[in-house]
């Protein structure tokens, strides 16, 4: 499944792991988290899949993406 939203993954010394964070999705500031970029990212796609999932269960409107696409070329 392709998702449309955003997906911020930053690394934590305090936590010494990968934090996932969804600003589609404020309800909480991190999500999930990966000891591994790649597990972050695995874990983060699983998340937003159950959050979709809740929210049509509920019958309640998807967040909008905030989401652009622009490509740079640098010199």
């Amino acid at each position: 499944m392709k998702l449309p939203y955003t997906i911020v993954i930053l690394w934590s010394d305090e936590d010494n792991c990968y934090l996932v964070h969804l600003p589609e999705f404020p309800t909480q500031q991190f999500y999930t988290h990966g000891e591994t970029y790649e597990e972050a990212l695995k874990n983060a796609q699983e998340v937003l899949e159950l959050l979709i999932e809740d929210y049509q269960a509920e019958g309640k409107p998807l967040p909008s993406s905030k989401t652009t696409k622009q490509t740079f070329q640098l010199a």
